[in-house]
């Protein structure tokens, strides 16, 4: 299974836009897939590394991330590039 975080924050349409896109990605993948939504705004580090950055997929075991802008293939792309945890 893999695991990932789409790091955002509220009110950020371009985020909103990264969540439709990874749940298209996430009902392909089914069962092989996980993906947690985390406001940035949680962490001082994350709002350090990643404001200018969001919306993020970000896995966590590689610490890969893929930054906006991204579509479906793109998303793809990146899970298949990565191993399961």
């Amino acid at each position: 299974m893999i695991k990932l975080l789409l790091l955002g924050t509220a009110s950020c349409h371009l985020c909103e836009e990264a969540e439709a896109i990874v749940d298209v990605c996430r009902a392909q993948a089914a069962d092989q897939l996980t993906v947690e939504t985390v406001d940035i705004a949680e962490q001082t580090q994350w709002q350090a590394d990643y404001a200018v950055r969001i919306p993020v997929l970000y896995h966590p075991a590689t610490q890969q991330d893929l930054g906006w802008p991204f579509g479906r293939k793109d998303v793809n792309e990146f899970i298949s590039g990565l191993s399961n945890d």
